[in-house]
């Protein structure tokens, strides 16, 4: 398992990178603009781990920012913490033969979310590329939030 990112939404992108840039000192690694889904996700990581987040590898923080305005109650502006896994479908498997609710299945081989006993969504993505969709979960649906 390696750690990627942990995703925390945003209200003021602008003044979200004057903080976590030109005051905490962290450094864009990238930034992807999504017209269709209308949302921008901008990859932050520290000064010494430029080369690793740009080979997506280092830890980083990921600023979402959706256009449309939202009303972050409850938390909701922390979005979840994210590791790559060897094999998703044999992950998948051990969290729900601990009992674990897979919230969002891993139906297209790459992409799973979980929740901790706490209620912190926790994505999963396959490392490489994406597994040939198998069942349960290929036909698994979505539970709960994620």
């Amino acid at each position: 398992m390696q750690y990627l990112h942990t995703m925390v939404r945003v209200r003021d992108l602008d003044a979200s990178i004057d903080f976590y840039c030109d005051k905490l000192g962290l450094v864009q690694a990238t930034r992807v603009d999504n017209e269709r889904g209308r949302f921008t996700l901008v990859f932050l990581c520290a000064p010494d781990d430029v080369e690793a987040a740009k080979a997506r590898k280092g830890p980083m923080v990921e600023l979402t920012w959706n256009w449309d305005d939202e009303d972050y109650q409850g938390g909701r502006n922390f979005g979840h913490l994210a590791y790559a896994v060897d094999d998703i479908y044999a992950s998948c498997r051990k969290l729900m033969d601990g009992g674990v609710t897979i919230n969002r299945p891993p139906r297209d081989g790459h992409m799973a979310f979980v929740r901790s006993p706490d209620g912190i969504s926790i994505e999963l993505l396959q490392k490489g590329p994406n597994l040939e969709p198998a069942e349960p979960w290929a036909s698994m649906p979505n539970v709960g939030a994620w």
